[in-house]
């Protein structure tokens, strides 16, 4: 009587193991009009992410700042004016002026004095006397400088500024460069972030989908035993056996629950959607297995790093930094150098003094050459220049340094995902022996030659088996997405 209890119980944990969830699955058939793939995924959050929108400014930025050295190379046109007031006016004399006056005599111009009887000039103080004096009133050379305006349209074109100009120029053009090439950096951050979250819910999917079943192939192995007991076919024992593994079952169905309500948020967020999104993804299955993807390629032992680094965004950012800094070399060099510029100005002013003293506007062009030559500065210039040289060697050793880092994430992402497809078909084989063993299980335990502890041995560790496929799945994957990374053959 115990033994077929026992087998029919078993039969019903078997089925209800092995059977799809269908409820479930057809909640996933519901929800697939709005199902998020990884490839919406991925786009949801490049248009959302902040950081990334942050770089896509700063790219935009480059672009102007390229744009405004190129402005150098034109003339500059410039106005400047301005109004001053003033307290008092200018005046010439101080007081009115009278101003001796000389006649012609037919040999030249002479002052015509004053003479004494004697016919000789009178002198006074020691001067002669003159007969004719010009009157010059302080107020015809007073003028009015109480408002006066001035101005100047002036007009400067470089001619050789000890190449500043050109450096310059390429500075914003690599900086520019160097903003797109981090800009993929982060890029390609975002991307592997949003793969590891969406593979994490997928993973825990799948947990959450294998822990009902297990709870529900305890709950009706409790129910049957329970009924054994009530029946005397069965101890106390046994069913606080049952017992104890369906609340260790129901302790970790919560937890797997838990930690997917958690991953989905985390996606979300990823995504730039609200935390609360209900986010369903394509590739949940309640009934995930091996069959569904097929076997990837092992990855390769040996790789062309010249080809990895050309593609690498990080390592192209650095090599762009390398000539930035040697351009800032040449900026440098240009302080000890000569420089350059041809000037043309229209100045105005009122009152002016162009044509006598007058009250209205007036002006004239001027056009002239500037030049500055460094002459001695103490050594400032050439210290300015050999810290630039320095910073030049600094990043060419980065460079260095990087590309053996690449190298050796290369390697050790290789190597991972070799490993990572090794352990899926490890994991694949094991299920199913898993699965043959919980069958020969439940036939030795219906033909009466093996316990029902045996058989709850055979269940545990066909939920293993599937527990450690489902992580194999997902790790082949992320290593997959990681080394694509490493190698800069990622798409998005």
């Amino acid at each position: 009587m115990l033994q077929k209890a026992m087998k029919f119980v078993l039969l019903q944990a078997v089925i209800t193991c092995f059977a799809p969830t269908c409820i479930n699955a057809q909640d996933i058939n519901n929800a697939g009009s709005t199902a998020y793939s990884i490839d919406s995924c991925r786009q949801l959050a490049i248009n959302n992410n902040k950081q990334l929108r942050i770089k896509a400014e700063k790219v935009r930025a480059a672009g102007y700042q390229k744009k405004e050295a190129a402005a150098a190379y034109l003339p500059a046109l410039d106005f400047a004016g301005g109004y001053t007031y003033n307290q008092k006016e200018i005046s010439v004399f101080g007081s009115d002026q009278l101003l001796p006056i000389k006649s012609f005599d037919g040999k030249g111009y002479s002052f015509d004095l004053v003479t004494g009887p004697d016919g000789k000039p009178i002198m006074v103080d020691g001067k002669p006397v003159p007969k004719q004096m010009a009157y010059l009133p302080k107020e015809a050379l007073s003028y009015d400088i109480h408002n006066v305006f001035f101005g100047a349209i002036t007009l400067t074109q470089p001619i050789y500024m000890g190449g500043k100009i050109v450096a310059m120029n390429k500075i914003t053009h690599y900086a520019e460069e160097l903003a797109r090439a981090l800009q993929d950096d982060a890029a390609e951050d975002v991307i592997y972030s949003v793969d590891a979250a969406y593979w994490q819910v997928v993973s825990l999917r799948a947990k959450l989908d294998l822990a009902t079943n297990y709870v529900a192939l305890l709950d009706t192995l409790q129910r049957n035993v329970k009924a054994m007991v009530e029946q005397g076919v069965a101890t106390r024992s046994d069913l606080l056996t049952v017992d104890v593994k369906l609340n260790q079952a129901n302790v970790d169905l919560t937890k797997v629950d838990n930690g997917l309500r958690l991953s989905r948020m985390a996606l979300a967020q990823i995504c730039g959607l609200p935390v609360d999104t209900e986010m369903i993804l394509a590739d949940e299955n309640p009934t995930y297995n091996t069959t569904q993807h097929p076997e990837s390629e092992p990855a390769a032992t040996t790789y062309n790093m010249a080809d990895v680094y050309s593609r690498r965004p990080d390592l192209r950012a650095l090599e762009t930094g390398v000539k930035i800094t040697q351009q800032q070399s040449k900026v440098a060099m240009s302080s000890m150098l000569p420089n350059l510029a041809l000037v043309g100005a229209y100045s105005f002013s009122n009152p002016n003094m162009f044509n006598g003293f007058k009250n209205r506007f007036a002006g004239a062009f001027s056009v002239g050459a500037m030049l500055k030559i460094p002459l001695w500065h103490w050594g400032g210039n050439y210290n300015k220049y050999k810290a630039a040289k320095s910073e030049e060697t600094i990043m060419k050793l980065q460079v260095e340094d990087a590309k053996e880092m690449i190298a050796l994430q290369v390697s050790q992402a290789s190597f991972k995902t070799r490993e990572a497809v090794k352990t899926r078909i490890m994991t694949r084989s094991n299920l199913a022996k898993a699965n043959e063993n919980l069958r020969q299980a439940t036939l030795a335990f219906r033909e009466g030659i093996m316990t029902a502890d045996n058989v709850m041995e055979a269940q545990t560790a066909w939920l293993k088996a599937n527990s450690e496929n489902i992580d194999a799945e997902i790790d082949e994957r992320l290593t997959s997405t990681y080394l694509s990374k490493v190698l800069g053959t990622m798409t998005y």
